[in-house]
């Protein structure tokens, strides 16, 4: 027989009991609620699954613009319902593939994208009045956008059309990921400015994702996930008021990342807690009366720190749970990763697969012709409640530190963070967290896998294309529409414009971030702000 674990708890240290039952727990029905109906503790829609299943995106982009649009084609003929946009390091840190900076990391984690004629390449035959794009990228969020936008007026699509996300979530880069380029205050106008924009001329686009996933893969407890993203989302909410805008303006189309993790019943029960805590956030501390502006819509992925390089055909089983818990939990978008993610980027076969677990969850396992499934579950109601109450201890804590901006600047976060990863590295090493093939069950011979290879021309060529461009470009309009970019950001004039007009000239996205790196200057961690 196996031997079991002395201790039994949760990511976030709740102890589990032998059997939750009505000894030990008390189901409150009122605050389960019932699905489409505040506080959507069961799910943000009625009929949730029933009514039409999640969207299944492929999160993918790699080498260049033609590459990474082959397999989003690809992945569209295989039953993917929305794209999810991958972008290299350098187009994530506002660099052309040209930098001195950028050299070797072109291509290499996502997809190159300096100017508009990229863009037009990744996107060519992608019709995007009828695909729902999903875009991880933050600090250069707003010039991403505007190139996607300028994509859809180059096809006939009216913005009004045009339906997506962009993650924009440029605080959870100061907590747990790293890449931001400006300080805050003026990384926060470009979100609110993005706010303003889209509520007036791309009403169906998502504004921003804010993201738990990072917050999560950096080393997180699923209560600390929902208290530090839903805590960075009440500092979004607090900015925009804070410029003038009206709460349910621009809250309806907020949404949410999160992370879907190894145990299911503490992930199904996150997501649970957080749609309920955010609901209450957005009633009773910025008086929402619209509906939408209090219902907490997520994207989910499943944990790429859970994979392992060691017997990589086991990812597919961790993947499996994971998605089964993101949909449990009620999730509208998820993301599942390959097999191959330790060791690559996804492979044509493996992203494949992926997919596939997805489509078998919708079809074969049932879970989702039932609303909520596990709701009224002990177990399932009283983790929910537990997290929740850990997740609301933490939020009133950055508030007595004077809100997220502040416990960032004071590293509140980022060492509770940093505690939880240590504690879990020590519970692998001393066999009290188990994960198969690493540190128990092991195998002498590791199975072997094709591996994607980006070939280190990509690079040499993608900077010969952007030169060119250059070249080519009408030096004119360029120069003008950036020198008026500069200018306006030195006012309060919402930049979205300014940037449209320059991605249309074909201003590339490291001209557009250093001209406002010259205006605003970089942030450095461990300055105070």
């Amino acid at each position: 027989m196996s031997e079991r674990r002395e201790k039994f708890q949760t990511s976030s240290g709740i102890e589990l009991p032998n059997d939750f039952n009505p000894g030990n727990t008390k189901i409150d029905f009122d605050e389960i609620g019932n699905a489409g109906e505040y506080p959507y503790t069961r799910g943000v829609r009625k009929n949730m699954y029933r009514g039409r299943f999640w969207t299944m995106r492929q999160y993918a982009g790699f080498a260049t613009a033609e590459d990474s649009n082959k397999r989003y084609k690809y992945l569209l003929s295989q039953g993917t319902t929305g794209l999810s946009v991958a972008f290299d390091l350098p187009t994530q840190i506002g660099l052309d593939s040209d930098d001195p900076l950028a050299m070797g990391e072109v291509g290499k984690v996502g997809v190159a994208i300096d100017s508009l004629e990229d863009m037009l390449v990744l996107l060519d035959g992608i019709p995007l009045d009828q695909v729902s794009t999903s875009m991880t990228i933050n600090a250069t969020a707003s010039t991403l956008l505007c190139l996607y936008l300028a994509v859809a007026r180059k096809q006939g699509v009216s913005f009004e059309q045009v339906n997506g996300t962009i993650q924009n979530d440029i605080l959870k880069e100061y907590i747990a990921r790293g890449t931001y380029i400006y300080p805050p205050k003026p990384s926060l106008r470009l979100i609110t400015d993005t706010f303003a924009f889209c509520a007036s001329e791309v009403p169906n686009w998502n504004t921003i994702s804010i993201s738990g996933y990072h917050i999560r893969e950096a080393g997180s407890t699923a209560g600390q996930e929902i208290a530090f993203t839903l805590a960075d989302g009440i500092a979004y909410v607090d900015a925009a008021i804070s410029v003038g805008l009206e709460v349910d303006k621009f809250a309806p189309r907020l949404s949410f990342f999160f992370n879907a993790h190894n145990n299911l019943l503490e992930e199904v029960a996150k997501f649970r807690a957080a749609r309920r805590l955010w609901a209450k956030i957005m009633k009773e501390r910025f008086e929402a009366k619209d509906a939408k502006s209090m219902m907490l819509r997520f994207h989910t992925q499943t944990a790429g720190s859970t994979l392992t390089a060691q017997q990589p055909e086991v990812n597919i089983v961790r993947t499996t749970i994971q998605a089964l818990a993101a949909v449990l939990g009620g999730t509208q978008s998820l993301h599942t990763n390959s097999m191959d993610e330790a060791l690559s980027l996804p492979t044509e076969s493996a992203a494949r697969i992926a997919l596939r677990t997805q489509q078998v969850i919708a079809n074969e396992s049932g879970v989702a012709d039932i609303v909520d499934a596990l709701a009224g579950s002990y177990a399932i109601e009283e983790l929910t409640n537990r997290l929740e109450q850990k997740a609301e201890d933490y939020i009133n804590k950055i508030d007595e530190l004077g809100g997220m901006l502040k416990a960032i600047e004071l590293g509140f976060p980022q060492r509770e963070i940093q505690e939880a990863a240590y504690q879990y590295q020590k519970a692998v090493e001393h066999q009290e967290a188990i994960v198969v093939g690493v540190n128990k069950f092991q195998i002498e011979e590791e199975s072997s896998i094709p591996i994607l290879k980006v070939d280190d021309a990509i690079e040499k060529n993608q900077v010969a294309r952007l030169r060119a461009l250059r070249e080519k470009r009408h030096k004119t309009k360029a120069e003008t529409s950036l020198n008026q970019l500069k200018s306006s950001a030195q006012t309060d004039e919402n930049l979205l414009p300014k940037i449209l007009d320059c991605v249309e000239n074909y201003v590339s996205v490291g001209e557009i971030s250093h001209c406002l790196r010259s205006v605003w200057g970089e942030y450095k961690e461990g300055v105070t702000f």
